[in-house]
């Protein structure tokens, strides 16, 4: 038996969303406006629903057709991934692959690669995504990314495979006119607390959030990257742990200094990762390189 929603049905209504009229949908799909017209009247009539909302300048989803779109949007996630594993069966070369990266790491090195690759002309489209914490393994999990680079060795669970990039060793500094820049070391964790915390949030969007060896502050200042961080501690907005990779441009012109407390935070292992499912060329031929840069030769603060 046939159902009235089908694909068809879903791509027009998400393209009427995201473009805001019927005419503009029509134009994205390359139909006339008068087809996107019948195929929303018909599911209109044979759901008893009324799906989009058309008094203003733009049509509107109703709470009905949000409610499709929103649970129809994983039959559509579904039929791309169809289709993209059957091209890979034919060519061996997947149609995209998507590569995340932890916000601990450089992307320069990562975009070298890409461009070696793409000098291949193979058909393959990158698409590049930045994680924090424990958003690697998020990544991985919820099919977000097909490789993480940066994950920490807490893994998830699952048939993984993991190769080690090297430690990231994490250094408290500060702007040098704070405060704390000229205190007496080790500084207490006590005398840290009364600065606010400026902290990178874990991009985690289905697995529980982490936390990367938070102390307690008087006042928590949470940024999405860690640029973000190192910009908000160079200018004196907070105080916090930094990888010293990505600070080193910083420590020799003097912006920021080290300063050594009585807060534990030893070295993090890192590694790239990728389901052992995930087996198109371009993930393997990544997958093999990404292991082989110094990632701590970069600095985030160049």
């Amino acid at each position: 038996m046939s159902h009235p929603i089908n694909l068809e049905s879903l791509r027009v209504i998400r393209t009427i969303k995201e473009k805001g009229s019927f005419a503009a949908a029509a134009q994205a799909l390359f139909k006339v406006p008068s087809a996107l017209t019948y195929t929303v009247n018909k599911l209109e009539q044979d759901l008893g629903v009324t799906l989009f909302d058309r008094s203003g300048h733009r049509a509107v989803l109703t709470a009905s057709g949000e409610l499709i779109l929103r649970e129809g949007q994983q039959l559509l996630e579904a039929a791309n991934r169809l289709s993209e594993k059957v091209k890979e069966l034919e060519t061996g070369w997947e149609p995209r692959l998507t590569i995340a990266i932890d916000t601990l790491l450089a992307v320069q090195p990562l975009l070298d690669l890409i461009h070696e690759f793409c000098a291949q002309q193979k058909p393959v489209n990158i698409q590049l995504i930045e994680e924090v914490l424990g958003g690697g393994w998020d990544a991985l999990h919820s099919n977000r990314a097909d490789i993480a680079i940066g994950v920490n060795g807490e893994t998830i669970g699952g048939n993984y495979d993991i190769q080690p990039i090297g430690d990231a060793e994490l250094v408290f500094a500060v702007a040098a006119d704070h405060p704390l820049a000229a205190e007496a070391e080790p500084i207490s964790t006590k005398r840290v607390g009364e600065f606010p915390a400026v902290v990178v949030k874990d991009s985690s969007q289905s697995l529980p959030e982490r936390s990367s060896g938070l102390f307690d502050a008087r006042q928590t200042v949470h940024v999405s990257a860690m640029r973000f961080k190192i910009e908000a501690q160079r200018r004196g907005v907070g105080v916090g742990f930094l990888p010293l990779h990505s600070i080193k441009p910083l420590l020799d012109n003097g912006e920021l200094k080290i300063k050594y407390t009585d807060i534990p935070r030893p070295p993090i292992p890192l590694y790239v990762a990728k389901s052992k499912s995930t087996q198109g060329k371009a993930a393997q031929w990544f997958y093999e390189r990404i292991s082989q840069i110094d990632w701590f030769s970069y600095s985030t603060a160049d």
